[in-house]
């Protein structure tokens, strides 16, 4: 069992979908290299493209019958005015059987293209599902991949936005924006021809419209992308605030911080009005402008069409089907307009999506690696060199021999680097010369899994998670029966104090496990590290937060778990560990002395100023 702490705060920006114009918009990132991550992107893709293609045709194979559809419509309405004027006339009767013909070809094109729009939107939708679920999947992979320097170095909430919000946009650009752009494009060249097939004159005249709507859309889009960034950049701050506001509510109202947490608030929320209220009001004009716009249009193909109508050079059908074209065309050129924008900011997702999967990982895992059958926790360290950087070593040439049984204390003032001597022996980090063996086998020659399961951690930052008591307990050993885990329950001290808990052993922890005090937490873990049951282990004291009867019990238990078991504690108070075999002294990063505590005590170095100066404080309270 390792005991782990988890509980980051993350204040994370949420950049979310935005509504803008002609699509669905991001906050305004670019990628730095568009062309190599669209090649990746489209490597990635490649074991889809059967999928791909049959889309592309399909998609294409929908929009082209719904092209047709205005000018085979003209035909009936061409027909069914002529057949009433020569009924005015007394010369003949409206054709019903062939506006009856025309209308069942008409139903049948439109029903093709739902049914090809249908099929294409289905294949898309599992194209993109599945690139998620591998997307995500491998991330989790290499989360599990990556050594422990990179998590040191990044904040945790730029990991989970990988694994959110970038692999939601490329889901969102293939469902969605990819049959978009493949129809915009089509529509627009399809309904082009239509027209000029129609009539080259009032094409010229409805081409009017195309520079018009270009500037307008450029203008909004232009303006609204930089209010729409602003909108992403408050609306984090105004998230970060609350969630800080909401994890650390009890300090802010102890300190009496809700005036002040208040005035930031509102300071952030009114950023956020000002800017949110200005995109959202460009994006809304779009339409209209576009629709007033598209309006010129129609008066002056209308007034044009008339004109030749009454020359007979174009049929009235034919006037029908071009204002309908007319209508086609205005739409999908605000929807080409945005494509560059969708492109870059999929790419930008995409590349930082690959970004990550190619990190640099651990070293790989021993080929052929020792099985121990019995582990008897001996520890042995022979010359170990280690630096964070290679430029900068903070352990020189530290060698030691542990025996099974002994308790090993790992002592220093705060940021002294305790907790390095832990992160080598797991193997979160690997030395930079020397070994550290156990019993008697480099701990390189173990997988990483095996080795770290001859541990056990209960670490000061208690780690609980949402269930129960028993759950929790039992999280140390996944199969063990009710009866063990009751039984470490005892050993931990945790059954005297369960039974006055509402639901006992079944009572549910929360998120934060606040339902339960620290020294309770403390006392959890430890059941679960005794329940485990492991030879080695790894304690970081952590009773400077509880009363003194809890601190007694957390120090018997603690005593019943490291019994005939090799322990490395990381003491805080030196008091609790003058009977350690061995102390380690540890300051800068760097292990100054090492002994027992009489003959660390005869030094007169560091361990003696630090226990006298502790001892000291201890007799003032």
């Amino acid at each position: 069992m390792r005991e782990q702490n988890t509980k980051t705060q993350t204040h994370q920006k949420n950049h979310g979908q935005m509504r803008g114009p002609g699509g669905m918009m991001r906050g305004g990132e670019k990628a730095r290299d568009f062309k190599g991550t669209m090649k990746k992107l489209i490597k990635y893709l490649s074991v889809y493209k059967i999928s791909m293609i049959i889309v592309f045709i399909f998609a294409a194979a929908s929009t082209v019958f719904a092209i047709v559809g205005p000018k085979i419509l003209g035909k009936a309405t061409t027909k069914l005015f002529e057949g009433v004027m020569a009924k005015i006339s007394g010369i003949g009767n409206i054709d019903f059987d062939y506006i009856g013909k025309i209308m069942l070809i008409l139903i049948g094109f439109y029903l093709v293209s739902a049914s090809f729009s249908y099929i294409q939107g289905w294949i898309m939708s599992g194209v993109s599902m599945k690139v998620s679920y591998k997307l995500r999947k491998n991330i989790s992979e290499k989360i599990n991949r990556m050594p422990l320097k990179y998590f040191d170095s990044t904040n945790h909430g730029e990991v989970l936005s990988r694994v959110t919000n970038d692999v939601d946009t490329l889901s969102q650009t293939l469902n969605q924006s990819l049959s978009q752009i493949i129809t915009s494009v089509i529509t627009v060249i399809g309904v082009l021809v239509m027209m000029i097939s129609i009539s080259w004159q009032m094409t010229l005249v409805a081409m009017v419209i195309i520079p018009l709507s270009m500037i307008l859309i450029i203008v909004i889009v232009k303006n609204s992308q930089k209010f729409f960034k602003q909108q992403q950049d408050y609306l984090g701050n105004v998230n970060g605030h609350v969630e800080e506001m909401y994890g650390g509510h009890i300090v802010m109202k102890a300190f009496n911080g809700e005036k002040d947490s208040i005035e930031k608030f509102d300071k952030m929320n009114n950023q956020l009005f000002g800017v949110a209220w200005k995109s959202q009001f460009l994006t809304s004009i779009m339409m209209p402008l576009m629709n007033f716009i598209g309006n010129l249009g129609y008066v002056a193909v209308c007034i044009l069409g008339g004109w030749l109508a009454a020359k007979r050079t174009i049929e009235v059908g034919d006037i029908q089907a071009f204002i309908q074209y007319v209508r086609q065309f205005t739409q999908p050129l605000s929807q080409i307009a945005n494509i560059s924008n969708i492109l870059q900011q999929t790419a930008a997702s995409a590349e930082r999506v690959f970004e990550f999967l190619e990190q640099e990982e651990e070293v790989p895992e021993n080929t052929n690696p020792v099985k121990l059958e019995n582990v008897n926790g001996n520890v042995k360290f022979n010359n170990v060199h280690f630096g964070y950087n290679d430029d900068k070593i903070i352990i020189n040439n530290f060698s030691a021999a542990i025996k099974p049984g002994q308790k090993i204390a790992i002592v220093g003032p705060t940021g002294a680097g305790k907790t390095t001597m832990v992160k080598l022996l797991m193997r979160f980090y690997d030395v930079n010369s020397g070994a550290i063996l156990v019993d008697g086998h480099d701990i390189n020659e173990f997988t990483r899994s095996d080795l770290r399961s001859m541990f056990g951690m209960v670490l000061q930052d208690t780690w609980l998670y949402n269930a129960t008591i028993m759950e929790n307990i039992r999280y140390g050993r996944l199969n063990a029966t009710q009866e063990e885990v009751i039984a470490a329950a005892k050993a931990a001290h945790v059954d005297s104090f369960v039974h006055t808990l509402p639901g006992g052993y079944n009572m549910v922890l929360n998120e934060e496990a606040s339902n339960v005090s620290q020294g309770q937490k403390q006392l959890l873990t430890i059941a679960r590290a005794i329940l485990a049951n492991p030879k080695i282990l790894i304690l970081d004291e952590a009773t400077s937060s509880v009363d003194t009867r809890t601190e007694l019990q957390i120090q018997k238990a603690m005593n019943n778990l490291m019994k005939d078991r090799t322990s490395f504690i990381i003491a805080h108070r030196l008091s609790t560990i003058r009977d350690a075999d061995l102390i380690l002294v540890m300051q800068n990063g760097d292990i100054v002395e090492q002994g027992n505590h009489n003959e660390l005590l005869a030094k007169a170095g560091v361990y003696s100023e630090l226990y006298n100066s502790q001892f000291e404080h201890e007799q003032v309270i």
